[in-house]
C-alpha cells in the first residue's frame, strides 16, 4: 500500500475505557478521516485488565465479521497474548500500541500490596513484551519514550540470565512519539471577558486526587504562602477517589474561605469556566507522561509553575520560559510568591499558544498520516 488519503478500517482496542483514555479514543475516532471502530472494556480493575483483557477482547474481536487494515491498542493490553489469540484471522494485520503511561516508570503507591510483596514487576513485563509484540510503538511524549527505553536495561538486569537486552534496540527502532490530541477548542465557548482581574489570584488544582500528582507537596506550597501572609483563592478540581483523602480534607479546614471550589466539577461547562477563571497553576506532580490537565489549564490562560522535569519541558521550552519552572520545593515557593507579588497573573499566560498545538485540529493529520505510513511500510 502506498501513502495516501485513502480511508483505512482501524480497530482501536482499549481495555480501560474511562477518563483520559476514553476521551482520546472517542475524539480520535470522531476526527480521523479513517474509519475507526472501538473495542473496549469498562475502566475499572486496571490490574485485572492488564492480565485478562487480552483474552476477553480477542474473543470479541474474533466474534465480529469485520476485517481491519490496522489494530491500534493501548498500554493496558497484553499485546503478546492478544495477538497470539487472533493470529488465525489477523496474522497479516499490523498491530500498534499507544502508551498513555507505563508501569516501569510509574510511581507505585506506598500502600499497594503488589509493590510491598514485590509482585509489581509483572505489570512492567507485560508492557515490555507488548512493545516487543507490536509492529509499531507510540508514546505520548518524547519524555515518555526516552525514559521508558532508558529504564528497560536496568529492569532486565534483575533477571538471572538471558536478559535479552538486545530487544531494547529493537523496540526503540520501531517506536515514535505521537503526542496526545486534546479537544482544546471545546473550552472556547466558556471564556468570559472581564473588565479587570481581582486583587487575589485564583490558584488551580485540576488533576486526579492521587499520590502521583503530588497533592501533599501542593498543600505544603500553599501553606507556605499563608505563612508569608500572601492571600489567594484555590479551586481544588479533578477526579476524586471514592474516599476523601485526608490531605485535602485537612487543607480545606486550614484554608477556609479561600477554597472557592472543592471536588469534581459538575459538568464540562463548569470545569471549563473554572479553568478560564483561574490565574496560576502550581504543579507538584511526581509523574506526568504527558500532562493533559496542565495543557488544558495553560490553554485557558493559566500561568503554570512546573517542576523542571517530566514531560513539561517538551511542551514549554525551559530556556525560553525559565520563570515557569522550579527545581526544588523552596524555589517553587519563591517563584509562586514572586508571581503573586508582581501581579503578572493578571494577564493571560503567554504560553497559551504553545498549548494550542495539541488541539485535534493540529494533531489529527499527524495521526492519520502515521497510520497510513504503517500500512505503506513492508
Amino acid at each position: 500500500m502506498t501513502e495516501s488519503s485513502a480511508s483505512l478500517h482501524i480497530c482501536l482496542v482499549e481495555p480501560f475505557f474511562s477518563g483520559s483514555h476514553r476521551r482520546w479514543a472517542e475524539e480520535l475516532a470522531e476526527r480521523s478521516r479513517h474509519r475507526i471502530e472501538l473495542l473496549t472494556l469498562p475502566g475499572r480493575h486496571w490490574k485485572w485488565r492488564m492480565h485478562g483483557a487480552a483474552i476477553t477482547l480477542a474473543e470479541r474481536l474474533l466474534s465480529q465479521n469485520s476485517e481491519y487494515d490496522l489494530i491500534l491498542t493501548t498500554d493496558m493490553l497484553d499485546v503478546a497474548v492478544f495477538t497470539s489469540l487472533i493470529r488465525r484471522r489477523y496474522a497479516r494485520t499490523p498491530v500498534a500500541i499507544y502508551f498513555h503511561e507505563n508501569q516501569l516508570c510509574y510511581p507505585w503507591s506506598p500502600g499497594d500490596m503488589d509493590a510491598k510483596r514485590q509482585r509489581d514487576r509483572h505489570y512492567v513485563f507485560i508492557n515490555y513484551t507488548s512493545s516487543l509484540a507490536a509492529d509499531r510503538v507510540y508514546f505520548n511524549s518524547n519524555y515518555h519514550r526516552e525514559t521508558f527505553l532508558a529504564a528497560l536495561p536496568e529492569f532486565l538486569d534483575a533477571y538471572p540470565d538471558f536478559e535479552n537486552k538486545g530487544t531494547v534496540a529493537a523496540i526503540e527502532a520501531k517506536s515514535a512519539t505521537l503526542p496526545l490530541g486534546l479537544d482544546l477548542t471545546a473550552f472556547d465557548p466558556y471564556w468570559q471577558q472581564t473588565e479587570e482581574a481581582g486583587d487575589v489570584p485564583l490558584l488551580l488544582w485540576n488533576h486526579r486526587w492521587e499520590y502521583d500528582k503530588g497533592p501533599v507537596a501542593f498543600c505544603r506550597l500553599l501553606d507556605a504562602l499563608l505563612e508569608r501572609g500572601l492571600e489567594f483563592q484555590v479551586a481544588l478540581l479533578g477526579q476524586q477517589p471514592s474516599a476523601e483523602p485526608p490531605y485535602f480534607a485537612k487543607a480545606r479546614e486550614r484554608w477556609g474561605e479561600r477554597v472557592a471550589a472543592y471536588g469534581t466539577a459538575d459538568s464540562f461547562e463548569d470545569y471549563a469556566a473554572w479553568l478560564w477563571r483561574a490565574d496560576i497553576l502550581p504543579v507538584t506532580s511526581e509523574q506526568d507522561f504527558f500532562g493533559g490537565s496542565v495543557v488544558e489549564a495553560v490553554y485557558c490562560g493559566c500561568h503554570p509553575l512546573l517542576p523542571k522535569r517530566l514531560a513539561y519541558p517538551n511542551h514549554f521550552d525551559v530556556n525560553e520560559y525559565p520563570i515557569s519552572y522550579y527545581e526544588s520545593e523552596d524555589e517553587a515557593v519563591e517563584r509562586l510568591a514572586e508571581l503573586i507579588a508582581n501581579e503578572g497573573w493578571k494577564q493571560p499566560s503567554p504560553l497559551r499558544e504553545k498549548a494550542a498545538r495539541y488541539d485535534w485540529r493540529e494533531m489529527i493529520e499527524r495521526y492519520d498520516r502515521e497510520f497510513e505510513r504503517m500500512l505503506a511500510t513492508p
